[in-house]
C-alpha cells in the first residue's frame, strides 16, 4: 500500500488510532460494526469506514508536494482539488488560485496563463478538452495530474464500451466534474448519455420501448447526450458505467432495469447482443463507506452527525441514507456546533443552512452516531467529537475509552 505525506494538521489523535485498532483486529474488513464510545453521559458509534480515502490522500499528497517544491512559481488547480472547504481554503491561503469553480465556469482566463505556470489537476480528473487547453499553452497536464485511479478505471471501461460497440449509459450529475470528465472521455470511442437517478433512467426506458417519442428523448435529455446521438441505432446495445461517488444500490438498480428492458425488447436468448454487463465501477471507498453506513443505522440512536463539503457528493448520499433512518445533521466542520442548544446543518432537499435549537436530548444517557465523507480530514472529526463532549459534564477520560476498544 502506497504510503502518503499528509500535512499533520489534518491528521487526527482519536479517529487514526481507532481505525489503527479496528485495522489490526479486523484487516479483511469483514467485521462491518461500529465502533462504540461510551464516555458516560453521551455514547458515539464511530462508522466502521469514512474519511480520506485513496484518491483524495493521493491529490493532497501531490498538491502540497507541488507547493513546497515550487515556491517561485504561479500555481493554479482546475478547480477545487476535492470537495471539502477547509481543505480547499488551505489552499488558497498558499496563494493556490482556481482557474474555474465546480460547476466549470471560467474564473480565470485561459490568456492570463503561461507554460511558466503550473496547475494541478483535480482528483476527479479532467476533460480531455482542457487538456487540449493546457497543450496548446505549453503546459503539460499530466505532469501535476491527481486524477483518482478509480476514476481512470471508469474511462477505462467506457472505452471497452466503445470498443464492443456499445453505448454508454453514465450515472451521474451532469454538472459533476468528475461526471463531466468521465462523459468527455467516454464520446471519444462511443455514443454517450448521462442518467442521473432511477426517474431518468424510466424515461429511458419507455424511449428505448418506443412509448415515447424520439423528440421526446433529445428534450429530456437536453444537454446529457453525445453529438450525433441517434435514438433510433445507439439504444439497441447498452452498457452502464458511474460516477464513482454515487449510491451502489441506485446504479445497482438501473442497471438491472436497463438489462430486463433489453431482454423485454429483445428477448433472453439475445441479450449479450443488447447489454453488456459490467463491474460496479464505484470505488472501494465510497463502497466500503456506504456499507459503514448501513451497518451504523441499525444501531439506536438519538441522531446522527455527518462531517463534510457540503457540495460533497459522496457525503451527500450519505446523509441521504442516514436521513431515511434517523434525524442527522449535516455539518461541514466543528464551528457548526454552535453550543448546548444549536446546531446549524445543512438541509440536503432545499440546498441551504438551517438552524437547529434544542438539539441535544434531555436524557441521562445521548447516544450519537458519526461518520464523514471521503473528502473530510479525520481531524475535522476529531474536532466535532471534542465539540459534542465539551456539552457533557463528568465524562470518560478519552485515553481510556479508546484503550477499551483495543482489549
Amino acid at each position: 500500500m502506497k504510503k502518503f505525506d499528509i500535512p499533520t494538521y489534518y491528521q487526527s489523535s482519536i479517529i487514526s488510532k481507532i481505525k489503527e485498532i479496528r485495522y489490526l483486529k479486523d484487516p479483511r474488513k469483514i467485521d462491518n460494526s461500529p465502533t462504540r464510545l461510551d464516555f458516560g453521559p453521551v455514547i458515539f458509534y464511530v462508522a466502521r469506514h469514512f474519511g480520506f480515502c485513496y484518491g483524495v490522500k493521493n491529490a493532497i499528497d501531490i498538491a502540497y508536494k507541488t507547493i513546497n517544491e515550487n515556491p517561485k512559481k504561479r500555481i493554479y488547480l482546475l478547480s477545487e482539488m476535492i470537495h471539502n472547504p477547509n481543505v480547499n481554503a488551505d489552499l488558497q491561503g498558499m496563494n493556490v488560485k482556481f482557474i474555474m469553480d465546480t460547476s466549470g465556469n471560467q474564473i480565470i482566463p485561459w490568456e492570463q496563463l503561461t507554460k511558466e505556470d503550473i496547475v494541478i489537476i483535480p482528483a476527479f480528473g479532467t476533460t480531455l478538452e482542457i487538456e487540449n487547453k493546457l497543450n496548446e499553452i505549453g503546459i503539460d497536464p499530466y505532469k501535476y495530474d491527481t486524477t483518482c485511479p478509480f476514476v481512470e478505471k471508469v474511462w477505462n471501461r467506457s472505452s471497452q464500451l466503445g470498443d464492443e460497440e456499445s453505448t454508454v449509459i453514465i450515472h451521474g450529475k451532469n454538472t459533476h466534474e468528475e461526471t463531466r470528465a468521465t462523459f468527455s472521455h467516454s464520446i471519444k470511442n462511443a455514443p454517450s448519455l448521462i442518467v442521473r437517478d432511477l426517474k431518468e433512467t424510466e424515461f429511458l426506458v419507455s424511449v428505448i420501448l418506443k412509448e415515447k417519442k424520439e423528440e421526446d428523448f433529445y428534450e429530456y435529455f437536453k444537454g446529457k447526450y453525445s453529438k450525433s446521438f441517434d435514438v433510433s441505432k445507439d439504444l439497441q446495445k447498452i452498457g452502464v458505467v458511474n460516477q464513482t461517488t454515487m449510491l451502489a444500490s441506485e446504479t445497482s438498480a438501473i442497471a438491472t432495469l436497463l438489462k430486463g428492458t433489453m431482454i423485454k425488447k429483445y428477448g433472453q436468448e439475445e441479450i449479450e447482443k443488447h447489454f453488456v454487463d459490467t463491474r460496479d465501477t464505484l470505488c472501494y471507498a465510497t463502497n466500503d463507506n456506504q456499507n459503514a453506513t448501513y451497518t451504523l443505522l441499525k444501531q439506536k440512536a438519538d441522531f446522527a452527525i455527518v462531517v463534510g463539503g457540503y457540495n460533497s457528493s459522496n457525503t451527500g448520499h450519505i446523509v441521504e441514507l442516514c436521513n431515511e433512518k434517523i434525524k442527522t445533521y449535516f455539518i461541514s466542520d466543528s464551528n457548526k456546533i454552535i453550543d448546548k442548544k444549536n446546531i446549524s446543518h445543512f438541509d440536503l432537499k432545499n440546498k441551504n443552512e438551517v438552524l437547529t435549537e434544542n438539539y441535544l436530548p434531555e436524557k441521562e444517557k445521548t447516544e450519537i452516531l458519526l461518520t464523514s465523507g471521503a473528502s473530510c480530514p479525520d481531524a475535522e472529526v476529531d474536532r466535532v467529537m471534542l465539540k459534542l463532549l465539551a456539552m457533557f459534564d463528568n465524562t470518560n477520560n478519552i485515553d481510556g475509552v479508546v484503550k477499551q476498544i483495543a482489549n
